[in-house]
């Protein structure tokens, strides 16, 4: 028995025992090899070039929405619904929450395909799974002839100082983490979903963020891929100053595209990495599979698409920082993009990256600045631009989504022609409340201070005055 055989030997009896595939077991051990010889996942500065330009999907003609119209039928829609929102104090899938309409996420999903006539499959992780199916038991039309949904596996916990199974007794659920959303294609392969999906005759896949309330499918880019023959897509937008420390779209030198995460930007090109002169474009994680080229990939690479490692250092309980270090193996579901040959990556309009990541989200997407339209998109209402503007809202009194609640009880505020909010301190709306222009509260005193119904706020309000 070689050595790594032996040190691995505790994680797979782990994984056995939790009843995981073979198929994924063995794509852990094969990262689990990489940490423990030395592979840090990074991607050198020296090893890249940026890419200066991509086809626009703004100058798309529309002959290619007319080729989008006839694919339809061959066509999946694959969302990502593994995510609770913890970091907003949800303790239920973050796509349940309501945010346009008395609708939730996963609401506005459904209706979107249902409209568009295409089968809905989420990838659910274990935290995910129940509540959300029982939602889309609303919705019967969906999915006659496929699954709702696949399983987002899970992985062990590594200890930094020795490589071992890290152990915590007083939480043991604390003991595993999700590898990632880059988990897509073998949870794909060991759950049958794929193979379904091509029996029952689908060639393309739409997959992107259950959050993103952008990503829908478009029949110009739809129409695009398939005129084209592109194996795997990557929809990319401009990169703004807030998209700097995201990953961005590369190449190698051999001009093969590839996706570069800042866990694998070496800190010396930290510089290089955020200048978004330099690297222009940012993945929405907006991704189109050609699935019979992603099968035939997988088949012939022992179920592996061998994408690059992400090696994340935590602590095992993340909120104890003294807590035992740990690495989690991680890999990007748009890094697949350096695995095809003949892959490409289009330049999408910013409307079609509309995450809800913060409290600041969503309280822009629950005002009238934003409007869910007849197609059950969410688009910037009226003469609005489609750049983001600026929410800040305090952190210690706005973070979480029971804390917004409460302090908007009343419904949150006309954000239509407001350019800024900033909130400092605690305050509670009445309703009919409008923001207009620039708008700056602050309240330096240990008292909540209430906003009356009907209030016009512009420019500066502090307290005391």
């Amino acid at each position: 028995m070689d050595s790594m055989t032996h040190i691995f030997t505790p994680f797979r009896s782990r994984m056995k025992a939790e009843v995981l595939p073979e198929i994924f077991i063995d794509t852990f051990a094969f990262y689990y090899e990489q940490l423990v010889t030395g592979k840090t996942g990074y991607i050198p500065e020296a090893e890249i070039a940026p890419v200066a330009e991509l086809p626009d999907a703004e100058q798309f003609p529309d002959r290619l929405a007319t080729i989008g119209k006839h694919s339809l039928a061959k066509t999946a829609v694959i969302k990502l619904n593994g995510g609770l929102g913890t970091s907003m104090g949800l303790e239920k899938a973050k796509s349940l929450l309501p945010i346009k309409d008395g609708l939730s996420f996963l609401d506005i999903i459904a209706r979107q395909a249902q409209l568009a006539n295409v089968p809905l499959l989420l990838m659910n992780s274990f935290s995910t799974e129940d509540d959300s199916l029982d939602l889309l038991e609303k919705y019967p039309d969906l999915n006659h002839d496929l699954p709702h949904s696949f399983l987002q596996h899970k992985e062990p916990k590594i200890r930094q100082d020795n490589f071992a199974p890290v152990e915590w007794p007083e939480n043991p659920e604390l003991e595993w983490c999700p590898p990632g959303h880059g988990d897509i294609y073998a949870a794909l392969m060991t759950s049958g979903t794929l193979e379904a999906l091509l029996e029952k005759g689908y060639e393309y896949a739409f997959v992107s963020n259950a959050d993103n309330l952008g990503a829908v499918v478009d029949l110009a880019i739809l129409g695009y891929f398939v005129d084209n023959e592109v194996p795997f897509m990557m929809e990319v937008a401009d990169r703004t100053e807030m998209d700097k420390k995201g990953g961005h779209l590369a190449q190698r030198q051999d001009s093969q595209l590839i996706l570069r995460e800042s866990a694998q930007c070496p800190p010396e090109d930290t510089a290089a990495f955020q200048d978004i002169n330099r690297h222009k474009y940012f993945n929405t994680n907006n991704l189109w599979f050609h699935l019979p080229t992603l099968y035939r990939q997988m088949r012939a690479h022992d179920n592996r698409l061998g994408l690059p490692m992400i090696r994340n250092s935590k602590t095992v309980d993340p909120r104890n920082p003294n807590s035992t270090p740990v690495y989690q193996l991680e890999t990007a579901m748009g890094s697949a993009i350096a695995v095809f040959s003949g892959a490409q990556a289009i330049r999408v309009p910013r409307s079609r990256f509309a995450p809800v990541k913060t409290t600041d989200d969503l309280l822009a997407v629950r005002s009238d600045a934003y409007t869910l339209t007849d197609d059950f998109r969410i688009v910037p209402s009226g003469q609005r631009k489609m750049q983001k503007f600026n929410i800040k809202l305090d952190g210690r009194f706005y973070k979480y989504v029971s804390d917004l609640d409460a302090r908007f009880p009343q419904g949150v505020p006309s954000l239509a022609e407001n350019k800024s909010l900033v909130i400092e301190g605690e305050f509670r709306f009445g309703k009919d409340v409008k923001c207009i222009g620039d708008v700056h509260l602050r309240n330096e005193t240990n008292a909540q201070i209430f906003i009356p119904d009907g209030t016009i706020l512009t420019g500066s309000l502090h307290y005391p005055a």
